[in-house]
């Protein structure tokens, strides 16, 4: 699966880095360094939307907020790899 977290002027005020450092925490807690590939781009297209855009493989996903990026990674991340 490869994570795709726009890391653009719009989304890092909105909390990007933050969204990556907390990936990155979750990939080590569960273990999934091997199944997990994680990269940045700086636009998806997205970016007049509240929050930051992620892509999850071919699917785009917007308003992405640090405060709630446990439940997204759960739903979208985790639950597609257990």
């Amino acid at each position: 699966m490869k994570v795709t977290i726009c890391i653009g002027s719009s989304c890092h005020l909105k909390g990007s880095r933050n969204i990556v450092e907390k990936l990155q925490n979750f990939v080590e807690q569960y273990n999934l360094n091997d199944r997990l590939e994680i990269a940045g781009t700086f636009c998806l297209g997205k970016c007049n939307r509240d929050g930051v855009s992620i892509k999850i493989d071919d699917e785009v996903y917007v308003g992405v907020r640090p405060d709630d990026f446990k439940e997204f990674f759960e739903k979208n991340i985790l639950s597609v790899l257990r």
